[in-house]
């Protein structure tokens, strides 16, 4: 099949979101700290507003509220006025500060900012820890956003220090569920884990009688200075393998060894993670992750029948596409199509190590696309199902086909953040939704609406 070869006049409802949104979600997962972005108001209300759709928890943003003025003088100023009203206002322990299109098509030098402003402050407070990162929507995805803020955040905390037993784990961007469960696979393991970040807390908390301005979580900033003196490392991310991230900065500057992965969705990229897990501590997996290894297994085996060579299509952020895809290949789904907005150049590459010999085709893989161009394609592949996020939904609703709601954002539903992705706990959730969504459309089909599948 080729695509149309009509020029390209702009994006129709993109299937990525903006780089600094992607930043303001990294540092959410870091313990005391406030998201800051140098630039209008309306960026900071706009994704606000996206985030709190999905986590259905409070998001405070700072802006350094940059105007017309200051679009033409530069939002030095500005940025000073914000991070001290941050400082006096939410006593944050850590500000981290995302550019935006305007202060980076301006040219404003941020870390020089914020070394005046450190020095201007000197000996007259204590500050908050300050970390800057280049996050220009018109640059990359939000995606790229986060992991730059992520490698931002080590480079500028993480310190060399007396060897300990600690690991880390960058998980990527996952739900808040995954990261729960994360910690709860590290606890069962015996392993003193470093997750960064984790958001688990701070993106999906408890009811609190009084509001809080900086809600309780997050990656401890005291750990997050120790990464450098982990025993290990283990990142999350198949997209990333070839690209400088904050995982390569530990091996770089601190010797930290590395173990990259995919994300571990589906049988076969969770054995790799806990094999992994398996070698760092020296004991084999908890009987509890060995019995729902099992079920899973048993699973596969009965929804078998219902599932096998129904057709999909998968979009969202490109590791979740191939965690997905790798897992639809393992229980006889064929992905027809994977596509995603990013542009990392890798997912062709990524999608073919994780579906080899098990398809009978690969897949159309597609990147930079938006949902216009996705619309396009379905119309040749005739899909039996969409997995993704929200945004596609008007696809599936035009087609008449279930949609299978995974990742970020999740604005039609209720619960996003507490969709459980990983592992083989995650798996088996996961085909539960996909075998139910294909036999509640045969029995919504049938002219006789029969009870018994």
């Amino acid at each position: 099949m080729k695509r149309k070869s009509e020029p390209y006049v702009s994006t129709t409802n993109a299937c990525k979101l903006c780089k600094p949104l992607g930043a303001c979600l990294a540092f959410r997962g870091i313990e005391g700290a406030v998201p800051f972005l140098h630039g209008s108001q309306g960026c900071a209300t706009y994704m606000r507003r996206y985030i709190i759709s999905h986590f259905r928890e409070p998001m405070d943003i700072a802006s350094s509220s940059l105007g017309e003025k200051n679009a033409v003088y530069g939002g030095g100023a500005n940025l000073k006025q914000g991070l001290h009203n941050v400082m006096t206002k939410y006593g944050a322990r850590l500000i981290g500060v995302a550019t935006t299109c305007l202060t980076e098509t301006i040219g404003d030098d941020v870390p020089m900012i914020v070394r005046k402003f450190r020095q201007e402050k000197k000996g007259r407070e204590r500050g908050p820890e300050i970390v800057t990162v280049s996050t220009p929507s018109y640059a990359g995805t939000h995606m790229e956003g986060f992991h730059a803020a992520v490698k931002a955040v080590v480079e500028q905390l993480a310190r060399a220090g007396a060897a300990t037993e600690a690991v880390n784990l960058l998980p990527g961007f996952v739900s808040p569920a995954d990261i729960r469960y994360l910690r709860e696979i590290f606890r069962d393991f015996e392993i003193p884990g470093i997750i960064l970040p984790d958001f688990a807390d701070t993106l999906d908390g408890q009811a609190q009688v009084d509001y809080e301005k900086i809600p309780a979580g997050g990656t401890p900033l005291e750990a997050i200075k120790r990464m450098g003196a982990s025993r290990a490392t283990v990142e999350l991310g198949r997209t990333l393998f070839s690209q400088e991230t904050a995982g390569q900065v530990l091996v770089e500057r601190f010797d930290v060894p590395l173990h990259r992965l995919g994300t571990p969705i589906g049988l076969r990229e969770t054995d790799a993670f806990f094999q992994i897990l398996e070698q760092i501590s020296g004991r084999p997996a908890p009987e509890p992750h060995a019995g729902e290894r099992g079920r899973l297994l048993d699973a596969y085996v009965d929804g078998h029948k219902y599932i096998f060579g129904q057709k999909a299509v998968v979009y969202g952020e490109e590791d979740l596409v191939v965690g997905l895809t790798a897992f639809l290949a393992e229980i006889g789904v064929r992905p027809v199509l994977c596509a995603s907005g990013g542009g990392s150049g890798r997912l062709a590459a990524a999608i073919a190590a994780v579906t080899g010999g098990l398809l009978p085709e690969p897949p159309v893989v597609r990147e930079g696309m938006d949902f216009y161009e996705i619309s396009e394609e379905l119309e040749a592949l005739e899909p039996d199902l969409l997995i993704g996020h929200s945004k596609g939904y008007h696809l599936a609703r035009k087609r008449g086909i279930p949609l299978i709601r995974v990742g970020f954002p999740i604005h039609d539903r209720f619960g996003g953040q507490r969709i459980l992705h990983l592992g083989y706990r995650g798996a088996q959730s996961l085909l539960d939704r996909i075998v139910n969504a294909i036999l509640e459309k045969k029995q919504e089909d049938s002219r006789v609406g029969y009870g018994y599948l």
